[in-house]
């Protein structure tokens, strides 16, 4: 089992960082609960230190190389957590780690996105391979049909990150959406950095939510072959994101000034909705 201190201090990072995904895993037995935790942190140190590096306690390069020596690696609680990660769950590779970690290099070199190709790339490298991490401690035994979904559920998480960080991102510097959406419904770049909230900008962000809502669905393929604990917390974590985007919706699809924000009394009541789904289907 994993060490007390470790366990806590990755769970304190988890439901600091991302409460929506905090409370859709916290119930997941053990180990399982506890490897979500560790993952995450990683993810998130990995995450931090490209974009808020002055927060960071390793620069990327720093955390690439304690990860290649993750034996001998000391002087935080994530380098035992993940050796005890990687012990406990054989099946998981080390690979998905080092396509997370590229991906976030990615933000070095590009900042703005041409094509959509383009953006479906760093989605798998930065959200994709997340998918691929908690595969191994989610499923027992899963085909490669459940790791392309589970790959897809992560790319759908990451297109919603990007709808909602836009405002935030533009002033990295940053312009995910790609020129090739833009122009397809004659939106400028100009207008995209003056801000514009017209018809042709709203159809710009509904063709990326109808991307999103695809790769969930994609994503939630085969969830019947999950352990019944997993496959609620996936179908959670799902609908919290999903509902990010309706409420993107109703503050009239302004993400430049808006931060679309999930109320808790909502994330109640998908709980309750899942809960119930849960319920009927044990029952069948």
């Amino acid at each position: 089992m994993l060490k007390k201190p470790y366990a806590k201090a990755c769970e304190k990072a988890m439901k600091q960082h991302s409460a929506s995904f905090y409370q859709a895993f916290r119930e997941l037995p053990s180990p399982r609960k506890e490897a979500v935790f560790v993952i995450y942190t990683f993810c998130r140190m990995i995450d931090d230190s490209m974009d808020e590096p002055e927060n960071s306690v390793y620069t990327l390069d720093e955390l690439e190389w304690n990860f290649q020596h993750l034996s001998k690696a000391e002087g935080h609680f994530i380098w035992p957590s993940l050796r005890w990660l990687f012990d406990t769950f054989p099946n998981l590779e080390p690979a998905p780690f080092f396509t997370q970690i590229k991906g976030q290099r990615m933000d070095e070199m590009h900042t703005h996105y041409k094509t959509f190709e383009q953006l479906e790339d760093y989605c798998y490298h930065v959200a994709g391979s997340v998918g691929e991490m908690l595969l191994p401690v989610l499923h027992d035994y899963p085909s490669e049909k459940i790791v392309q979904a589970g790959i897809k559920l992560g790319k759908a998480m990451q297109i919603v990150n990007i709808l909602r960080d836009i405002g935030e991102d533009l002033e990295r510097g940053r312009r995910y959406i790609p020129l090739s959406i833009l122009s397809a419904y004659d939106y400028t770049e100009e207008a995209f950095y003056a801000q514009e909230l017209s018809i042709s900008f709203r159809q710009v962000i509904d063709d990326l939510i109808n991307t999103a809502n695809n790769w969930f669905e994609e994503g939630l393929e085969g969830l019947n072959t999950y352990p019944e604990s997993s496959a609620f917390a996936i179908t959670l974590a799902s609908s919290y994101y999903a509902a990010i985007m309706d409420v993107i919706k109703e503050n009239d699809y302004d993400v430049f000034h808006k931060r679309a924000y999930v109320s808790q009394s909502r994330k109640l009541a998908l709980y309750q909705t899942a809960k119930k789904a849960r319920k009927r289907e044990s029952i069948t």
